[in-house]
Formats: structure tokens, sequence, C-alpha cells
């Protein structure tokens, strides 16, 4: 079993974007730390056609899933797209691949040069991104944008109630994540067993998988917790993206201090591989939206 691999969970629609991250992990990946992507079994042909065949390890979704003995792949092929993914990247460990894996969405995009003690402390133990989100909170306060924040605390308190935590909410997020399967072994052993249910019915919109990540570490220790902040700079909004971008940021100014970039695809659209058709007035209010973002980041 190797110590630590680099893991992407992908789909069809986000090939453009995973191909722009492979282009960066090929650059920047000085000790060559290998490289897995998984898709649906019926997406591989696509991918290959859009990647190409080297430089990394697919491997199927399937495969995953079913690595579980309690796991039902009728029912995984019923979940919907963002909650089976959450479910997949939560389940590799089961694979006995890597005792460590750093998680990365599609839209990252690697940066700088990165090495394996950027992730594992000297001794071989995860760093883990454990931090209360109090910039990023605090910039959308500024900005009027009230909900976001209130949106995530609330869902972090959801979490904690699971596992009986009182205190200060904590995030795990962004991406990447650096997970341990000791971590992941040890929220099934410990908690879910016990209650008789699989990952499949825990992990909900309403739980996602980094708090209950971040929680199930906290409670059950199954590795020591050593904090660090976010390694890539996330653009959640378009207006952080426009906002932040008036202030000076740039990609160059950015490696002082990040290791890589997230353009979210939840505005980031124009990299998707099939584009959803929308209405002109559709089309039309997205681009208001968006220069009315721009000029209030003037402001």
């Amino acid at each position: 079993m190797k110590d630590l691999i680099l893991y992407c969970k992908s789909y069809r629609n986000d090939f453009l974007r995973l191909k722009r991250l492979l282009s960066s992990v090929n650059q920047y990946n000085l000790d060559q730390i290998p490289f897995y992507i998984s898709t649906p079994r019926a997406d591989h042909d696509l991918l290959i056609s859009i990647l190409g065949n080297e430089a990394y390890i697919w491997i199927a979704d399937e495969e995953i899933v079913t690595a579980n003995p309690r796991a039902d792949l009728k029912k995984y092929k019923e979940l919907p797209g963002g909650i089976s993914q959450q479910i997949v990247k939560s389940e590799f460990w089961r694979l006995k691949i890597s005792e460590n894996y750093v998680c990365l969405d599609s839209d990252c995009i690697f940066i700088r040069n990165f090495f394996k003690n950027d992730f594992l402390t000297a001794e071989g133990i995860p760093y883990t991104v454990l931090h209360q989100n109090k910039e990023f909170f605090q910039m959308a306060a500024n900005r009027g944008h009230l909900r976001v924040e209130n949106d995530l605390r609330e869902e972090a308190r959801r979490v904690q109630s699971l596992f009986s935590r009182v205190g200060p909410s904590f995030y795990c997020a962004p991406a990447p994540f650096i997970w341990s399967a000791r971590v992941w072994e040890s929220l099934d052993l410990e908690h879910l067993k016990p209650l008789n249910i699989s990952i499949w019915e825990f992990i909900s919109s309403q739980h996602p998988e980094t708090l209950i990540y971040g929680e199930a570490l906290m409670k059950y220790r199954a590795i020591p917790l050593v904090a660090i902040e976010p390694l890539f700079r996330t653009y959640h909004y378009d207006w952080q993206y426009y906002l932040m971008k008036r202030q000076g940021e740039t990609v160059e100014g950015l490696r002082q201090n990040y290791m890589g970039v997230i353009y979210q695809s939840s505005w980031d659209g124009d990299v998707d591989l099939f584009p959803r058709k929308k209405t002109l007035p559709s089309r039309m209010l997205r681009r208001l939206k968006r220069f009315i973002n721009y000029l209030q980041s003037f402001i």
C-alpha cells in the first residue's frame, strides 16, 4: 500500500476541467505522486478521447462502490450526482491503494511545484485542512451576502450534532482534501456499524462528506490532528473573484501562499464539456448579474 496518492473523481461534463488539472499535475508534481482518476465506467471512452491514457491511473466508480459489502449498486445509480460523487470520494479508501489520498476536484488547478511533504509530516501523518472560515465569512458580510455565512454555519451545526460535539464550527474545505483511510475506517467501525447503516445512508445534501470527515477525526482520533489552512485559493462565487482581482490578486501573487486555485464550476460554466442549453432571457440575465457583480467590486 502506498503512503500517498492524488485522486480525482470526475464525470463527463467536467472532462475539460479535468484535462486542465491533469496538465497542471504533470507540470508541478515534482515528487511524481501517482494520480488516480475515477469516472463512471460509461464515461471511460470519452475520458480517453479527451485526456489520452497516460500520466494517470483510471478506476471505474463502480469498482469503488462495490468495494463496500454493504453498498447497493442500484441505489448508487439512482442517487443525484452530487451526492453519489461525495460517497464515491469517501469510499475510495476501501480499495486499499494508499493510506492517504489528496482528494482533488476537477476544477482544481495547481499553480506551483508541490511535493509529498506538502501533504504529510516527516512521520507520515497527513495534514488536515481545518479552519473556521473567518476570512470568507467576513468578505461575504462586507458585500452583503449574509446568506452565504448563515447557510454554511447551519450546515456545520447539523453535522456537529450527528457526533454530539459542542463548540465552535470547523471546516475541512475547500479542496484539495488530505484524507486518511484510517479516519474513514474509524467512521465506519465506530459510528456507522453500531447504527447498522452505511455511508450511503449517512452522507446527504444536509450532511456533506467534508464536514463528516472532520468531525469523525475530532471524535475518534484515528490519526493525530495536525491542522493547516486551505492549500488552494478558491473563488466560490463570481463576485468574490471580481473583488479579489480588483484588489490586485494575481496567480503570480497567489503562489506565495497557495499551491493552486479553484474557479468553482457552479459559476464558471464556460468550461463545461456539455454546456446547459439556456434560453436567451436566461443568458442575458446571467450576463447582467455577472456585470453587476463586476461593478460592485469597485464599490
